[in-house]
């Protein structure tokens, strides 16, 4: 079927705003412009791609088909130019990254601000999702690389992962839960109080769970958030016991103390994750090999 590039270009960004005047500001062509391609589109496929209203649009069935197809393509294209451009230096030129906000906050800075005086001329973009929710955004080219929590049950065997640091979950109390300070306490004496955990979306919930689970017990959880910051701060006012990453745990706290358990919790790692079918940029890679 013959049809040219910049009609399925047009659906693409039609189709990521569903809006056809913000598609026609990032394509710097007219809304009528916008419009009559789609149209055209819609003629050479014989398919509605989109159900029109005043403001905004939204995808039909098969034009939602259509764009699982288109985004990845597109996304392969504009990297291809992308790289063309850099001509492999780190003159200019842009990396994306997918990572969690727990990730970036407490890991991912100093190696931002690094690089960023190495290559202040490449453009940084940082896109924010969990960890399982970052290995979409890498399947389907809208970043480079991503740095998740490992395991990840979402990572598939084209993608390629580098461990680029261990760490350990830790319950943690605070002042209320003081009488736990440096009493070791088996998994099942935890179920004893109330649990603050990320929400079911996330790694680290899936970890506890399954950890939980391998010992026999059900963990049914008191409270369940997004925000690792924001457990620790209901620890602090005594809603429970929180489970946390080591790393984003504030140094030398003296309202929270690590809850004590008499047998290990095992490590997880921080990897940095990236699909083969997207080759990296060279600007991609040094930003990798600092972390490394």
């Amino acid at each position: 079927m013959d049809v040219n590039y910049e009609l399925y270009k047009v659906f693409y960004f039609v189709a990521k705003t569903l809006s056809f005047s913000e598609a026609s500001k990032s394509l710097y062509i007219s809304q009528s412009a916008v419009s009559q391609s789609i149209k055209t589109l819609e003629k050479k496929l014989n398919q509605h791609l989109f159900i029109r209203s005043t403001k905004k649009v939204q995808l039909t069935p098969e034009g939602n088909m259509l764009f699982k197809h288109i985004e990845p393509a597109i996304n392969l294209i504009m990297r291809g130019e992308t790289h063309l451009m850099e001509t492999h230096t780190l003159s200019g030129g842009q990396i994306r990254i997918g990572a969690s906000d727990t990730i970036c906050r407490y890991f991912l800075v100093p190696y931002l601000q690094e690089f960023h005086e190495k290559y202040p001329n490449v453009h940084i973009k940082v896109t924010n999702s969990t960890s399982i929710e970052c290995v979409s955004l890498l399947a389907n080219g809208s970043v480079d690389f991503i740095v998740t929590n490992f395991p990840n049950r979402k990572l598939l065997d084209n993608i390629k992962t580098v461990m680029v640091k261990d760490f350990y979950d830790v319950f943690i109390g605070g002042p209320k839960y003081k009488s736990l300070r440096n009493i070791p306490l088996a998994l099942e004496e935890l179920q004893n109080y109330p649990l603050l955990m990320l929400d079911k979306n996330s790694t680290t919930s899936e970890f506890l769970h399954n950890l939980f689970h391998k010992n026999g017990l059900d963990l049914i959880p008191e409270i369940e958030i997004s925000s690792n910051d924001l457990l620790i701060d209901l620890t602090r006012i005594g809603l429970g016991i929180a489970f946390v990453p080591d790393y984003c745990l504030p140094p030398q706290s003296k309202d929270l103390f690590t809850i004590r358990l008499e047998k290990e919790i095992p490590k997880r790692h921080l990897a940095v994750a990236y699909s083969e079918q997207f080759p990296l940029s060279q600007a991609a890679k040094s930003f990798i090999d600092l972390m490394v």
